[in-house]
């Protein structure tokens, strides 16, 4: 469903070109959970945004359900960092602005819309702002937005890193239901290892920038998964291994920067 073949990003500044992505090639099969896990500013959200069709490779290329992505996708649904509802509008009119955005009838979505609201916990405030409704379900909110329009594909771009932790763990149960209940193929982009190897089929590992895919592990938990796997030894060995990665990537990085 998505293949990524030796793709570069490279940014001009002032003080000259600023490689952010480098030859990075990863694929995820259709109905896949996939993460892409790696320390902060390693490039995940700029290979993410490329992948939307957000922005353009420097060169290589990227290429989804068969066809290549030069701009955004009306299959493709994305959730961004930040909730990004619209303040002014209703939770339902928040979920259904994408059918308006694409003109689409909005009779055709609303009882959708609905039915998302309530399989997330949100039954009884489809009528509610944005400001009545705390973190966890603002971004509950941003989910349902993401799906409404049915996409094939599903981009999310470390949605819970402003939650508290608790309600990181329910916002990721969450959002295993909803995956396990639409299957779609998913990207998730994250610096949590253990939030990546709870929700994921398989998880890459990028290394420090200018980043490439330095790990890919295959994650042997099946459906449905609870919390009470992560106590587990080989829930945590797999953490371990994760971490030696990143690591080693540090390690390696800080050997080329040392002076001779």
């Amino acid at each position: 469903m998505i293949l990524v073949s030796d793709v570069r990003k490279t940014f001009d500044t002032p003080k000259g070109p600023v490689e952010a992505v480098h030859s990075v090639s990863l694929s995820a099969r259709e109905g896949e959970f996939v993460s892409i896990l790696g320390p902060s500013g390693c490039g995940k959200s700029t290979l993410l945004m490329m992948i939307a069709g957000l922005g353009d490779p420097t060169a290589g290329s990227i290429v989804i359900d068969g066809s290549p992505v030069h701009q955004p996708r009306r299959d493709v649904g994305i959730v961004y960092q930040d909730a990004m509802l619209l303040p002014w509008k209703t939770v339902l009119d928040n979920v259904l602005f994408p059918i308006a955005i694409q003109k689409r009838r909005r009779s055709e979505y609303q009882d959708k819309a609905r039915v998302l609201l309530d399989s997330v916990g949100l039954r009884g405030f489809h009528d509610r702002k944005p400001h009545e409704l705390s973190g966890g379900m603002r971004q509950r909110v941003a989910i349902c937005r993401a799906l409404v329009t049915d996409p094939a594909v599903l981009l999310l771009d470390e949605p819970f890193s402003a939650l508290d932790t608790i309600t990181r763990d329910q916002m990721s149960d969450a959002l295993l239901g909803i995956w396990e209940k639409f299957r779609r193929t998913a990207l998730f982009v994250t610096h949590s290892i253990r939030e990546a190897v709870y929700l994921s089929d398989r998880v890459l590992v990028m290394g420090t920038r200018p980043s490439t895919v330095i790990w890919d592990e295959k994650i042997p938990f099946a459906p449905p998964r609870k919390q009470a796997i992560t106590d587990t030894p080989e829930f945590n060995a797999i953490c371990a291994t994760l971490r030696s990665k990143i690591d080693m990537a540090f390690a390696l990085a800080g050997a080329r920067e040392a002076p001779a």
